[in-house]
């Protein structure tokens, strides 16, 4: 029995490990994302004279000050996917860990039985 609960407790551990790790990456994510809805810390551009009068049609600003949603759309979706990969990674990362650390179990209980 002795065996067993030190097993079961090497695996308390590293659960312990693991959440303690998420934890900090969620609270850094969070943070991330709290500044970046704030704007970070960074001044917002001040508005050009076209824009204090009044409606500008789109025709009317000049390329400089217009702003592609293409590329901020692929940057998005880029992000999104990258999070998506890494999330599915770590899990099948903690899958395979758990699949031995079980299969362990196994075999050391399957030796013990008459």
């Amino acid at each position: 029995m002795e065996r067993i609960e030190g097993l079961v407790g090497s695996t308390a551990a590293g659960v312990w490990r693991g959440g303690c790790c998420a934890a900090v990456t969620v609270t850094l994510l969070a943070v991330g994302m709290m500044l970046l809805a704030s704007g970070g810390g960074l001044d917002a551009a001040q508005p050009t004279e076209a824009a204090q009068d009044g409606f500008v049609p789109m025709g009317d600003i000049p390329p400089e000050d217009q702003l592609p949603a293409a590329p901020l759309l692929v940057a998005a979706y880029a992000v999104v996917w990258a999070i998506a990969i890494g999330y599915l990674w770590t899990i099948w990362r903690r899958l395979g860990s758990v699949e031995r650390e079980l299969a362990e179990v196994a075999r050391r209980v399957g030796g013990r039985e008459p």
